[in-house]
């Protein structure tokens, strides 16, 4: 560690998640307050949410809802499971849970890369806008649902209706489906996407120990861009 690099360490068995946040709040680009070590979480909700400043945030333990919301520039790292909302409409930075997350993972996140170690539930990458999620289990239904922009790398299974209502984001699962939502197609896997999903692969560590073409690429038809009579029943 640079000598002008301080760690700090909070309890939060003994202090509040209030206090925590306000003091990673107040942190500015060019801090040397750049790492932090959090003990006691026991799945208190809201922990690191908000953050705007280039620290790493390491969490000893499971956190609750809305883990790394809103993050910026932080890297946030949970030694356990996560609740519903982990990295939340995160713009940038880096999520990194090594358990299980719960429904809502990712939902609406523009930017970033939000990285899970085991399984997510319901509504993984929901209205996600340009995050890269990669999930090292399985996901649950409804994921990807309405998504924009952005991929999901999912290294197990998914559930049903995946990518629902799908706009320009790319899906990409090596295990089975279940089943497809509205306007979601299986499609090509090219050369670029391969390159793609390696650069995924990298993302989370695991580089080498994956092979593209065991996955197959998911994303829209494209049929409900725009309102067509002929399409009234799948909206």
């Amino acid at each position: 560690m640079n000598a002008s690099t301080k760690s700090h360490s909070f309890d939060l068995a003994t202090a509040s998640v209030r206090e925590l946040n306000a003091a990673l709040h107040a942190l500015k680009d060019g801090t040397n307050a750049s790492l932090w070590q959090v003990a006691n979480p026991r799945g208190l909700h809201a922990i690191a949410a908000g953050l705007d400043a280039p620290v790493t945030v390491e969490v000893d333990g499971p956190v609750g809802y809305y883990c790394g919301g809103m993050n910026k520039q932080a890297t946030i790292i949970v030694r356990g499971a996560a609740g519903v909302g982990v990295a939340e409409n995160m713009m940038s930075g880096r999520v990194e849970v090594a358990g299980d997350v719960s429904q809502a993972a990712g939902a609406t996140a523009h930017g970033g890369a939000l990285i899970i170690g085991g399984d997510a539930g319901a509504r993984c990458g929901i209205s996600m806008k340009g995050v890269d999620i990669v999930v090292k289990g399985s996901v649950g239904h409804m994921s990807a649902f309405m998504a924009q922009a952005g991929t999901l790398t999912v290294f197990g299974d998914a559930g049903e209706a995946l990518g629902d209502s799908i706009y320009e984001a790319r899906l990409y699962v090596r295990g089975g489906v279940k089943s497809l939502g509205a306007d979601c197609v299986e499609k090509e896997m090219r050369d670029e996407h391969r390159q793609e999903l390696y650069e995924r692969f990298k993302l989370a560590g695991v580089e080498g120990e994956l092979d593209p073409s065991d996955f197959k690429r998911y994303g829209s038809a494209r049929t409900l861009y725009h309102f067509h009579v002929d399409n009234a029943s799948a909206y």
